[in-house]
């Protein structure tokens, strides 16, 4: 009996599958509850703290799933692009509003501000000798020794004068251009008899911009139509106006935390590393604030606080961070200054904005994810859903909507329709779309949101059968076609008038208000 019970355990021990095809079997698991049953998954069958992992795994294939088919990497190519062309006019924009409100200066040292730290950032973090070394021996390997002198001479060194005219990545020579661009748009906006028309010039390149990224954001949360002229007039006129307000306001703050310490000399030694700290965050805070707002108001929807707070702080922390990855990468093209001057910082300068605008969208595409990720479940399903269960579907929602209406009773809004009969949202959208198209029901505003609509009946309700219903769903689309239901298929034609005629006559008397 023993020889027996061993003989079957070392026959289950061989049987056992190795470490290799455990990790296998375990990895091809987990790949089909990701892809599969987690978007299957009841809520109320697990605990809050289950249900919050289960989401946070949807948020993140959502994100991914976004950043490819949205293809997000030629959005922000394409944002690139406009940001760049319309970088001098907005900037003759936002100095227009400074310089009426009296704080041109202020807005200019802030600008200058930023890109010099940058600068000054790059600058620290090289030793002392290593540019000039670096760039001699470069430069010196590519050029006759006749002309070495030549070029050594107009490199600074450390113990030569400052050179104003030389910096070490090109940023304050590009500053005092774009500066010189700014001024000379708005001298020629103002003078002259084409006055108006220059400035009409400079608010619609900046107009182009924000409807450019509005549509960026539109194409993500997807709404298939913008603002309406007027209110695009009214938010981005609020935008320009208040960018310079921030700028300042960014400006005192930070002048007043750097000078909070005055009064408390006798405690420097406690209060300098905690102004330092909270100089350090400053950055991040005003660019998560930043982010939030734009993630909130910018899309033509409405947003949840939480959803844009999310992607925002992600988003927020993800630039800065790649602020400092930026400014390292500046440390190989310093050396190069001498040779290319100014135009050395023009390729960093489109690999940051291009890459700033990729995170922004990838933080938008988050903010999206956490607001819609419970309308992806059964996601696989709902491509591919059977002709009579979307009939079905669609009986049910016309049916909620009619009965709402001839209760009296305020209309649903999609995700009410969505929840009342535990339809997915994605799939409760498209069959309100199909019903829209065909006219039976008909979008009105909501009192709270006017971009939140609720539907409601287009016909009268005392005759909206079944019948009509499923005729004008099968009717809908073009069934112009170069072939004769009348001759050689006339048979086939004719069977399926037969069965369609069976079901009209069945469901004539069946009114969507009685169901």
């Amino acid at each position: 009996m023993l020889k027996r019970k061993k003989r079957i355990s070392k026959q289950e021990e061989e049987d056992k599958p190795g470490l290799l095809e455990r990790i296998r079997l375990k990895i091809k698991e987990w790949v089909h509850f990701l892809s599969y049953d987690i978007w299957r998954l009841n809520p109320e069958n697990f605990s809050n703290k289950k249900n919050v992992s289960h989401n946070i795994l949807k948020v993140i294939m959502l994100t991914v799933r976004g950043v490819q088919e949205q293809n997000l990497g030629a959005s922000s190519r394409s944002l690139t692009y406009r940001t760049i062309l319309s970088l001098v006019p907005m900037l003759a924009v936002l100095f227009a509003i400074a310089r009426g409100f009296g704080f041109e200066k202020i807005l200019e040292s802030q600008i200058f501000s930023f890109f010099n730290n940058s600068e000054k950032e790059v600058v620290a973090a090289l030793p002392e000798s290593k540019i000039i070394t670096d760039t001699i021996i470069d430069v010196s390997k590519s050029i006759n020794p006749n002309q070495e002198i030549s070029i050594l001479s107009t490199v600074q060194t450390p113990d030569s004068p400052p050179d104003e005219d030389l910096s070490i990545t090109g940023t304050s020579f590009t500053m005092e251009t774009l500066i010189k661009f700014v001024n000379n748009s708005l001298r020629h906006a103002q003078g002259g008899v084409f006055a108006g028309v220059g400035i009409f010039l400079l608010l619609y390149t900046v107009v182009l911009l924000f409807t450019d990224i509005e549509n960026s954001f539109n194409r993500i949360w997807g709404v298939k139509k913008g603002r309406s002229l007027q209110r695009r007039a009214v938010d981005y006129f609020a935008l320009i106006l208040l960018l310079p307000v921030f700028a300042v306001l960014n400006y005192s703050l930070t002048a007043l935390i750097q000078a909070s310490t005055g009064p408390f000399d006798k405690f420097s030694y406690i209060l300098d590393p905690v102004v330092t700290q909270v100089l350090n965050i400053l950055p991040f805070l005003v660019m998560i604030i930043t982010l939030t707002l734009l993630y909130r108001f910018m899309p033509n929807m409405r947003v949840k606080w939480t959803s844009a707070l999310i992607g925002g702080i992600v988003g927020g922390i993800a630039i800065q961070l790649f602020q400092m990855i930026y400014l390292t990468g500046q440390l190989w093209i310093a050396k190069y200054n001498a040779i290319y001057g100014a135009f050395a910082a023009i390729p960093l300068l489109l690999l940051w904005v291009q890459m700033s605008w990729f995170i922004v969208l990838i933080g938008a595409e988050l903010s999206f994810s956490i607001q819609n990720v419970r309308k992806f479940s059964f996601d696989k399903e709902t491509k591919n859903i059977s002709r009579r269960f979307r009939d079905f579907f669609t009986i049910m929602i016309a049916s909620v909507i009619v009965k709402r209406f001839a209760d009296g009773e305020p209309p649903f809004t999609a995700d009410q329709i969505s929840m009342k009969c535990k339809i997915p949202i994605k799939l409760t959208n498209d069959i309100i779309d199909e019903l829209h198209k065909l006219q039976i029901i008909l979008p009105t505003p909501t009192p709270k949101d006017d971009r939140i609509m609720a539907y409601q009946p287009a016909l009268d309700i005392n005759l909206l059968t079944v019948n009509d219903l499923i005729e004008q769903i099968d009717k809908e689309g073009s069934e112009d076609f170069l072939i004769d239901v009348d001759g050689d298929f006339a048979r086939h034609w004719n069977a399926l008038m037969d069965t369609r005629m069976s079901v009209y006559e069945s469901s004539s008397n069946v009114m969507l208000k009685d169901l």
